[in-house]
C-alpha cells in the first residue's frame, strides 16, 4: 500500500481505534504536485508524477523492443521470441482480423499504441509508481485525438470528402425517409461520440480500478487493531486488495486491447465504405 495514498486520505494516524471515520479515498489520490516547473517562452511546463510515469514507460517499451530486435535471428529465442509473439498478436489478431492484408501497413501504429497503453495501465500496480497514467483523463483523450486525426483524414483521402461522409451518414439498406433522423445521428455518433467514448472507456476503467484497490488497501491499514473486528476486517480487506490487484492486471491488458481493436475498426471503416 502506498503511504501517499494513506496520507492523502486521512493520515497515518487515522485508524479504527483513533476515533476518526474511515478516510475513503477520492479524486485527491489522482492529483499530484509538480516535481519540476520550468518555462519555455511564455509557456509554463509542470512535471508531475504522471509525467514521470509516462516517460519511464516510454523508455521501458522502446528499450525492451530495441533490445529484443538488436540482433534478430532466424530462429528467435528469449526476448526476440517475446517481441515477435507481440508483433504477430497485433498483426494477425487485430490488424488483419479487421482490415485484411491492408492492415499490415498499420501494424507499427497499432503495435506501439497497444504496448504503450498497456504499460501506462500496468504502472498502476508497479511498486513506487502505483498510478495508471491513463487514469488521468488528459492521457486517454490525447490517445483518442491521435486516433481521430488518423482515421478521419485517412477516410477523406481514400473515399473523398463527399464519399466519406455519405458512407458514414447514409448507410445502405435503410428506408430513405429514415435518413432524416439517421443521418444527423450517424454524424454525431461518429464525429463526436466515437472519440469521446473511446477515451472515456479507457479512463473510467483505470480510474475505477485504481480507486477500488486504494479503498481496500486503506481499509486494511485503517481496520488493523487489537480486536476481532479489526483483525478480521483488516485481513479480509488485504486479501480483497490482493485479488483486485490481480484482476486489475487482467483489465489493464484487456483495456489496451479494446482501445487498439477499436482503433483498427475505425481505420478499417476509413479505408473502405461499408456496403
Amino acid at each position: 500500500m502506498s503511504a501517499e495514498v494513506v496520507i492523502a486520505s486521512g493520515g497515518l494516524d487515522c485508524h479504527l481505534m483513533s476515533g476518526c471515520g474511515f478516510p475513503a479515498p477520492g479524486a485527491e489520490i489522482f492529483q499530484f504536485d509538480s516535481v519540476l516547473t520550468f518555462s519555455i517562452g511564455s509557456l509554463d511546463v509542470h512535471i508531475s508524477k504522471v509525467t514521470i510515469v509516462i516517460a519511464i514507460m516510454a523508455i521501458v517499451v522502446m528499450g525492451f523492443f530495441t533490445y529484443a530486435f538488436r540482433k534478430p535471428k532466424l530462429v528467435p529465442r528469449g526476448s526476440q521470441n517475446v517481441g515477435e509473439l507481440g508483433y504477430v498478436f497485433i498483426r494477425d489478431g487485430i490488424a488483419r482480423e479487421t482490415m485484411g492484408k491492408d492492415g499490415d501497413k498499420f501494424v507499427p501504429f497499432l503495435f506501439t499504441l497497444f504496448f504503450f497503453i498497456w504499460m501506462l495501465n500496468f504502472a498502476g500496480i508497479v511498486p513506487f509508481l502505483q498510478i495508471p497514467a491513463t487514469s488521468t483523463f488528459a492521457i486517454p483523450v490525447a490517445f483518442a485525438i491521435i486516433v481521430y486525426l488518423t482515421w478521419v483524414p485517412l477516410g477523406i483521402y481514400r473515399q473523398g470528402f463527399i464519399g466519406f461522409f455519405k458512407a458514414m451518414m447514409f448507410p445502405p439498406g435503410v428506408p430513405k425517409a429514415m435518413y432524416v433522423l439517421l443521418a444527423p445521428l450517424e454524424f454525431l455518433s461518429n464525429i463526436l461520440v466515437r472519440p469521446a467514448t473511446h477515451a472515456i472507456r479507457l479512463f473510467a476503467n483505470m480510474f475505477a480500478g485504481h480507486l477500488l484497490i486504494a479503498t481496500f488497501s486503506i481499509a486494511a491499514f485503517y481496520l488493523i487493531s487489537a480486536s476481532v473486528v479489526g483483525i478480521l476486517g483488516s485481513a479480509a480487506s488485504f486479501v480483497v486488495a490482493i485479488a483486485l490487484t490481480a484482476f486489475e492486471a487482467l483489465i489493464q491488458g484487456l483495456q489496451a486491447y479494446i482501445f487498439t481493436l477499436l482503433t483498427a475498426v475505425y481505420i478499417s471503416g476509413a479505408l473502405r465504405a461499408e456496403h
